[in-house]
């Protein structure tokens, strides 16, 4: 049965016409129209919702302190409402005092409630566990158009507050609003992060451990890492304008795609296995190899893309330098290393990379030496 919750509730105008309301509810009303948006993905992954999974041991914290005697919560919850929910002035005119008109269901499933938490849901889920009745909190509630929308606010409300950077990477894709400039400069890095992993084509697919691919063995950070290299001044460089913000994603998407699949049959054992049995999937390895698809596609360019059959037989020059899986790197100068004892640090991360470099380099000269 259909039913309608009214609550007593404040309006204010904020930027281009957009309204906030603002009202006070006991927590224990709020899932009666309030829901969580889970970010998860579907059959074809695509992305869907935007909050990450509950923290039961901070839930049971804020559960515990609201239990106790002078509890306050004086933080508001921020909730997205759909378009179901309409306001009502208590007089005609321009009035900011009036009703917030909330309908509600009781046969309406999780993610059919006309709100949800953008804001505050680990309080909300303490609330709902709170021994005392009737504990009121204030709410800050605005009209979205779609998931996109509550997406963007959600990531605009907590950009300043340490959620997890692989959550803010997955969302970022998905996201077309002005964002914080340490978010905008990592939001074309993350689409192409989000289409090497799930693109079926990919050597990477499924293979980059995210919020909803927990599965996944490489880091999220790593292939970031590698990409923003690329981007800034290596090969991904060429298929972008900062100026007009144009990308050649597509092309982009070629290259990256071309080179991995010729590391995979290079290297077809390190590929293979997870970080821990190979240092070719180690972040140390993944940045490390960026700046070899960088130092191919440069050698090439005359050219254009290089080819697959030009990407390995290139990466075939480096193969006696390269100890992904067992044996000692040589990183010159008497410097000798385990396989296994190169760490994902930056100071590792630079060693790999110079000897990388340093060999291939070496390698296509003595190749040009020898007239081939």
């Amino acid at each position: 049965m259909e039913e309608e919750l009214r609550l007593p509730a404040i309006t204010l105008r904020q930027s281009r016409g957009r309204r906030l309301y603002a009202f006070v509810v006991s927590g224990d009303v709020l899932p009666s129209f309030v829901t969580v948006s889970r970010l998860q993905r579907d059959e074809d992954a695509k992305l869907g919702g935007y909050q990450r999974p509950e923290v039961l041991s901070h839930i049971d914290e804020i559960r515990s302190y609201l239990d106790s005697d002078g509890a306050i919560l004086p933080n508001a919850l921020v909730v997205a409402f759909d378009d179901r929910v309409s306001f009502e002035p208590v007089e005609n005119g321009n009035c900011h005092f009036g009703e917030l008109i909330v309908p509600l269901d009781e046969n309406d499933s999780s993610h059919e409630k006309p709100a949800w938490i953008v804001d505050g849901q680990q309080r909300m889920a303490a609330l709902q566990n709170t021994s005392k009745e009737n504990f009121e909190v204030c709410v800050i509630g605005f009209i979205a158009e779609d998931q996109e929308e509550q997406r963007e606010q959600f990531m605009l409300v907590n950009s300043a507050k340490p959620l997890p950077k692989g959550l803010i990477y997955e969302l970022l894709p998905m996201t077309d609003c002005q964002l914080p400039e340490n978010l905008s400069k990592r939001q074309l890095p993350a689409r192409l992060m989000e289409r090497l992993n799930y693109d079926e084509d990919s050597p990477l697919h499924q293979r980059i451990k995210t919020h909803t691919n927990p599965e996944g063995t490489i880091k999220d950070t790593s292939v970031l890492n590698m990409l923003e290299n690329s981007l800034n001044d290596g090969a991904l460089y060429h298929h972008r304008d900062s100026r007009s913000g144009d990308h050649d994603v597509e092309t982009m998407l070629e290259v990256l795609k071309t080179f991995w699949r010729a590391v995979a049959e290079v290297f077809p054992k390190a590929w293979a296995r997870p970080p821990r049995r190979s240092r070719l999937t180690h972040g140390a390895g993944i940045v490390g190899m960026g700046y070899i698809m960088d130092s191919i596609v440069g050698r090439h360019r005359h050219k254009g893309t290089p080819s697959k059959k030009q990407f390995v037989d290139d990466l075939e020059m480096l193969r006696p330098a390269c100890n992904w899986t067992e044996g000692e790197w040589s990183f010159g100068d008497g410097v000798q290393r385990r396989w296994n004892d190169i760490q994902n640090t930056s100071q590792d991360r630079r060693l790999l990379a110079n000897h990388l470099m340093v060999q291939y380099r070496e390698a296509t000269e003595e190749q040009v030496g020898c007239g081939r």
